[in-house]
């Protein structure tokens, strides 16, 4: 699974907690989950949870806790896909 893979999933499960539609061409890897997307900091279990079902991946408490940004999520699912 490519980068942009990657992101356009990312994009998509965010989509799902956002108070504002977001798309690819109004987010980057730089967006902040909590401030920019406006999502607040419970629902970003659910968000790592998602991530988790959509990639088949586990991703444990450390991990997730560094999950901030539109990239770090790509960054982690990258790293624990490969």
């Amino acid at each position: 699974m490519t980068r942009e893979e990657v992101f356009e999933k990312v994009v998509e499960i965010l989509n799902q907690y956002s108070k504002k539609e977001i798309s690819k061409e109004n987010i980057s890897m730089e967006t902040s989950i909590l401030e920019d997307l406006e999502i607040n900091s419970a629902r970003l279990v659910d968000i790592v949870l998602d991530f988790e079902d959509a990639f088949d991946i586990e991703v444990d408490d450390d991990d997730a806790d560094t999950v901030a940004t539109v990239g770090d999520g790509v960054n982690l699912i990258l790293k624990k896909i490969q």
